[in-house]
């Protein structure tokens, strides 16, 4: 005769987890007494087994009902420190595409975009500030070619309509880039006033962002 806890089932459950990847409980259950005959003379001795399970419990939130990839309730602070510290080091999932959600938020408020890669962007103060030259592959025949590009930045800033806020520099893989480079994009909205810097520094189970200048390593003011 077996006698199993009323929590189980069955009565050859030995799992140790439920597959579920929500856990948030574990509970242990009390042991379960088998007794068991032993040969003709009707004796009987007891064995304790140990029977375990999981309380499995599953935690809902409004964005379970309402689509919590859709809708986005940080998007007010993601504004709100876009304007405060300008310069922003953003840090998105790896399977991507929730960037985007606040890259159209940006969009609505009227920002234009200058989305630039950081694997050969060279020196960013001379490539976004200044007229730079770009060599063009010459395929060992032709002769070293040298093209002479105004400032990215200068050029976009004098083709915003009207009606735009500004223009957001949205630099890819800015994980690349030396500390000194990111000191500039920091600096980069005080010298140009319309700008606003997103550099994409790494990736993180879900997007998160923090101020530029902590990442540059750049000295906290007294106060902060």
């Amino acid at each position: 005769m077996t006698t199993i806890h009323p929590h189980i089932k069955t009565q050859h459950y030995h799992a140790a987890l439920l597959p579920s990847v929500n856990l948030q409980q574990q509970r242990q259950l009390p042991l379960a007494t088998v007794a068991r005959k032993q040969g003709g003379k009707g004796k009987r001795w007891r064995q304790f087994e140990k029977t375990s399970a999981v309380v499995v419990k599953c935690a809902k939130g409004i964005q379970d009902f309402i689509g919590g990839d859709l809708v986005r309730f940080d998007l007010g602070r993601w504004l709100s420190d876009v304007e405060e510290h300008k310069s922003l080091a953003i840090y998105s999932p790896h399977e991507g595409g929730y960037e985007g959600r606040y890259l159209n938020r940006l969009r609505y408020k009227g920002y234009q975009f200058l989305d630039l890669s950081a694997r050969g962007l060279g020196d960013p103060e001379t490539t976004l500030t200044k007229v730079h030259p770009v060599c063009p592959a010459h395929l060992g025949k032709q002769p070293i070619a040298r093209w002479y590009f105004p400032p990215e930045v200068d050029y976009r800033l004098q083709m915003l309509p009207p009606n735009a806020t500004g223009l957001v520099v949205w630099i890819l893989e800015a994980k690349v880039l030396s500390k000194a480079e990111l000191q500039f994009l920091v600096l980069l909205p005080t010298i140009r006033p319309k700008v606003r810097v997103i550099a994409e520094c790494g990736n993180w189970r879900k997007f998160m962002w923090t101020p530029l200048k902590e990442i540059a390593g750049f000295p906290a003011k007294e106060g902060e």
